[in-house]
């Protein structure tokens, strides 16, 4: 039977951007933040740490979890009042990549992104004390802006585990071979930079529709939200100004990068309602985001 301990993972040494962040929570919600992202780290690790197929075993441990009400797991789930059905959409997410993965469309890559991390978006709300119903739509958007984030940034890394996140309808025939061949002509090199583009730009209006929903979470907590996304979108700023290049590396923001981009962004957080005053509908529903 596989075991999980919540101390298994710590923010500070893995999760950089967040714990960031988190400094700016209050205590208890960065305690509990802090639990979750362990959970989801644990997961992902299952799914990322093993040349075999573990499809199983994730499935194993969430049937477990689920059929066990005493689980560490799902004893935090129920202390948090979050539906464990959201738990089961990340895990579907997490199973997809234990397979070749092929991504054919802008749809297909923001279901995979709201699996993967839209999904978090929705489990942190009632840890951060949000309880309007309206947020749960800009806590998924948000969510799924920082994993596309997160695919631009990561390109040579995810082609080098045979995993192409960019969708097939704007790369054409550009392959996974393509994006480590240190030859790459020109075209090739052009297509895969604008499609890197064509990604920040669809994570851009994910961020907007995340920022117009800030409204809704405490003051206390909103302010460590809005720095973790303006971390992430950093990143996407750096690619940008980069001409969108395509290197053969991970893009991040160290650490003078990352308190530039806090210092400069407290303009932004003082007038949020007047800059991002509406939400605007660039997906479709998700089965689970109203439960």
């Amino acid at each position: 039977m596989t075991t999980f301990k919540t101390n298994t993972y710590s923010i500070k040494s893995e999760g950089k951007s967040f714990y960031w962040a988190s400094i700016f929570l209050p205590k208890k919600s960065r305690i509990t933040a802090s639990k979750l992202y362990s959970i989801c780290r644990y997961l992902d690790d299952l799914a990322d740490n093993s040349e075999l197929d573990t499809s199983s075993q994730i499935k194993d441990l969430f049937k477990q979890v689920k059929e066990n009400v005493d689980s560490e797991i799902n004893t935090f789930f129920k202390q948090n009042h979050i539906n464990l059905d959201i738990l089961k959409d990340l895990i579907d997410g997490l199973i997809s990549d234990q397979q070749k993965v092929r991504i054919n469309n802008e749809r297909d890559l923001i279901d995979y992104s709201y699996k993967v991390a839209g999904t978090v978006g929705l489990m942190m709300l009632p840890i951060i004390n949000t309880k309007d119903t309206e947020a749960r739509k800009h806590a998924i958007d948000l969510g799924i802006a920082m994993q596309l984030t997160n695919i631009a940034r990561d390109v040579y890394e995810d082609a080098k585990m045979n995993r192409l996140y960019l969708p097939k309808e704007w790369l054409g025939q550009i392959s996974v071979n393509d994006l480590m061949d240190n030859d790459l002509d020109d075209q090739k090199k052009r297509l895969i930079e604008l499609t890197i583009k064509n990604l920040i730009e669809l994570s851009d209006k994910f961020y907007a529709n995340g920022f117009s929903g800030m409204k809704f979470i405490p003051l206390r907590t909103r302010l460590a939200i809005f720095f973790a996304a303006k971390i992430y979108k950093g990143i996407g700023e750096k690619i940008k100004n980069d001409g969108y290049t395509y290197k053969f590396e991970r893009v991040y923001l160290n650490k003078l990068e990352k308190l530039w981009v806090t210092i400069t962004s407290i303009p932004e957080f003082l007038f949020l309602k007047n800059i991002y005053k509406s939400y605007i509908p660039i997906r479709n529903s998700f089965k689970n985001e109203n439960i």
